[in-house]
């Protein structure tokens, strides 16, 4: 089987992972801490991602889409943290009656934030505010830099729905971000 890259995959399920787990997994977890700001939670679903791939490599190898499949197995995996943490959230509200109830920290570590500059955190902060489906064209597009097809494939809508969720989200980051607050 060959990768996107041009190389063969080994039939060896064990090794093949080892490689695609050596080139995807730095872009995986960015990707996943995109849609989370969460790095812990970002590396645990590409974690989870590369296991479910391992598991079912037999399907997955035949087909081709070792890539597509780990992408989506992150989009997938990012959408159940998602909502755990809602749930996580509602029931803490709960418990506790706060909204800073104890729960799961959602700051990333301090490396990851010493990283990020002002706009990039503002860019950020406004794409927090879309509609999740909104948010994941717009990662997948301009982050994963992949195309309307592949999109479609990985969030499992129709071509036409990425354009109308990427022209949606990006109508209304142009209204939450100033062009003029960014340097």
């Amino acid at each position: 089987m060959v990768t996107p890259g041009g190389s063969e995959l080994p039939t060896d399920p064990d090794v093949a992972i080892t490689e695609l787990y050596h080139a995807h997994w730095h872009r995986l977890v960015r990707l996943a801490w995109l849609l989370l700001r969460d790095q812990l939670a970002a590396e645990d679903v590409v974690q989870d991602a590369f296991v479910a791939t391992h598991r079912s490599w037999s399907a997955i190898r035949d087909g081709g889409r070792v890539v597509g499949y780990l992408q989506t197995a992150v989009v997938n995996g990012c959408r159940s943290v998602q909502r755990h943490t809602v749930v996580v959230d509602r029931q803490n509200v709960r418990d506790a009656g706060a909204a800073d109830a104890p729960g799961r920290g959602t700051h990333g570590s301090a490396e990851t934030q010493v990283l990020h500059t002002a706009d990039r955190d503002a860019v950020l902060d406004a794409l927090r505010t879309l509609p999740s489906r909104q948010r994941e064209v717009l990662v997948l597009r301009y982050y994963s830099d992949l195309s309307e097809a592949q999109i479609a494939h990985t969030l499992e809508i129709s071509p036409g729905a990425v354009k109308t969720h990427a022209h949606r989200g990006l109508t209304a980051l142009r209204r939450t971000i100033d062009p003029l607050e960014l340097s």
